[in-house]
């Protein structure tokens, strides 16, 4: 009871200034309701005391529980809270900026072939390896630019690895603080409050301490990851000068410790990564300064409702007793719906529930729990996902009906395409099979101590590797209440089926399949290119085909070169600094 008494606090304080106008409220009734009286017309003063003997006392209750309720709304708005819960996080995993050095000393020779190879290598094991989050790029030399800004999705910034070298920044030079700076930047404009920093560098001068101190005020945690020896390397900067560079890990150390992150060496495996935590970020709340990792006050002003609404009911007087039996009922009624909250819940969020439900059975092997949790709903996604349980229940022809209303509801669906497609060469299989087993035990061949689990499994196998995939695919994400459900989130490929007994017959199997996958992959493109030059050819004028060909032309002559785009927008970006004074 005493700590339940020292959590009691109220989320809007500010409300119980009302609390004032509750005896004033209850003195208003009661004035009003004397002035109402018809008594005080007909009899005099000083004989109404005597003629309406305890009408005094049963005055007062109306105006008391009058003020009484009134009382219990503003406790109740004002909201009670003495316990804290769960809350949906803006972000589960902090968002992580990585600042590059791309200076002329990144191409000193002391980690060969070079620290500029070695640290395009770090990073894209990192892009790789790393388990969510958001991601974004950062190169710095003479001054700081953004080479990809926040995403979820680190292929698109591993695109810019091979481009990274110093020739696309404006200038030379190591301005650390200014890469510190456009990071904490880039966190800020996202909407972060909190997020990792880590900087790839060979010292720290003095500038970059006091910024990394300022980002660790403003709740960004700067690491570093050092590149370089201490014995150093020679290179040649960028106005044809020799100069020579080294590690220094006492003020990249001094540096962390100034930034509250962490500091180590680049390592040829991953130790360094994990020791700096970048792989496995935490798993936080980015978008709440105080950090409590998705926890907030409950407001606990519903418990008063209750008894409120009891004493609303004796404002109708007549009949409150018939309601309170009939408000209880409803509340008798049908608990379990109320229990797992479907009276609260509109259809788009009971979908979205069974979705979800369903995708939890899948990811745990529930086949069966999943194909009730996707049948009955109409639409492409939930019919997409019971032929995926379908199939892998080996239902194979139910599961094609399943996609074939996927398509129906959404055309071009590509994933339910290609399931479908596996799915129906893995039937043709296992029917081609099913009947050469039964010639084969006709002539009497020793095949009978086959297993029909067995043979399903390499079937499946077979299917799956000739589409380059185990189908079916892993449910999708089911979509949330208020989606359009024509957008339809991404799947990943599940894990494939058991194999058979006999490995060694999977295994030419899956060479078989493996040869017969290549070969048709061979021919496509020659059939797609003859389908479509031989269509484009009968629909298209003379005038269309002359443009077409024009415009290929004009591609062709395109350079594909990334470094070039990257060096024109940094130079740009450069020279608008300058006008500005910046």
């Amino acid at each position: 009871m005493t700590t339940w008494m020292e959590s009691l606090h109220f989320l809007r304080p500010q409300l119980l200034w009302l609390l004032l106008l509750a005896p004033l409220i209850g003195a208003g009734w009661r004035l009003r309701q004397r002035r109402a009286n018809v008594w005080r017309q007909a009899v005099d003063a000083h004989l109404l005391p005597h003629l309406l003997a305890g009408a005094g006392r049963a005055g007062w209750i109306a105006p008391i529980l009058l003020a009484l309720g009134f009382a219990m709304a503003i406790v109740a708005l004002a909201g009670p809270s003495w316990r804290q819960g769960e809350q949906p996080l803006w972000e589960q995993r902090a968002p992580l900026v990585i600042a590059l050095d791309l200076s002329s000393a990144s191409e000193a020779a002391d980690l060969p072939p070079s620290r500029l190879l070695q640290a395009r290598g770090k990073l894209a094991t990192l892009l790789r390896q790393r388990q969510g989050g958001q991601v974004a790029l950062v190169a710095y030399a003479g001054d700081a630019f953004t080479v990809a800004p926040l995403t979820e999705d680190a292929d698109n910034v591993a695109l810019f690895l091979d481009a990274l070298s110093p020739d696309v920044m404006p200038a030379d030079g190591q301005r650390m603080d200014r890469a510190i700076e456009g990071a904490a930047r880039l966190l800020k404009q996202a909407g972060f409050d909190r997020g990792e920093i880590l900087l790839m560098a060979d010292h720290a001068d003095a500038a970059a301490l006091e910024a990394a101190a300022r980002a660790s005020r403003q709740g960004y945690r700067v690491s570093v990851l050092g590149l370089g020896s201490e014995a150093g390397a020679a290179y040649r900067a960028r106005d044809g000068a020799l100069a020579r560079t080294r590690l220094d890990a006492a003020s990249l150390r001094q540096l962390a410790q100034r930034g509250g992150g962490r500091f180590e060496v680049l390592a040829r495996e991953s130790t360094d990564l994990e020791a700096l935590g970048v792989l496995a970020p935490d798993s936080i709340d980015a978008a709440s300064p105080s950090g409590t990792r998705g926890k907030a006050w409950l407001d606990e002003g519903y418990w008063l409702l209750p008894p409120l609404m009891l004493l609303m009911l004796l404002a109708f007087r007549r009949g409150a007793a018939l309601m309170l039996l009939a408000g209880c009922s409803l509340l008798w009624a049908q608990p379990s719906q109320a229990a797992d909250g479907n009276w609260w819940r509109r259809a788009d969020q009971q979908q979205h529930a069974r979705m979800e439900q369903g995708v939890q059975a899948y990811r745990k092997g529930d086949f069966a729990a999943a194909e009730q949790a996707f049948a009955g709903q109409d639409n492409a996604e939930a019919q997409y996902n019971l032929g995926n349980a379908l199939a892998k229940q080996g239902r194979y022809d139910e599961a094609i009906g399943a996609y074939d209303r996927a398509l129906q509801r959404q055309p071009g669906m590509q994933d339910a395409i290609a399931n479908r497609r596996a799915v129906e060469q893995a039937r043709q299989r296992q029917q081609g099979q099913g009947q050469q087993g039964r010639n084969s035990s006709d002539r009497g061949a020793g095949n009978a101590g086959a297993s029909p689990n067995a043979s399903r499994a390499a079937n499946n196998a077979a299917a799956s590797q000739q589409q380059g995939q185990p189908p079916p695919a892993t449910p999708g994400k089911p979509p949330q209440p208020q989606a359009d459900s024509a957008q339809s989130p991404a799947r990943t490929a599940s894990q494939p089926p058991d194999s058979p007994a006999n490995p060694q017959a999977q295994q030419a199997a899956d060479a078989a399949q493996r040869e017969r996958m290549r070969q048709a992959l061979a021919r496509q493109p020659e059939k797609r290119d003859g389908k479509a030059s031989t269509g484009q050819a009968a629909d298209e004028t003379p005038a269309e085909r002359e443009r077409r060909q024009a415009l290929q032309a004009w591609l062709k002559r395109v350079p594909d070169d990334p470094g070039g785009l990257l060096k024109a927008k940094f130079q740009l970006e450069h020279e608008r600094r300058m006008r500005e004074g910046q």
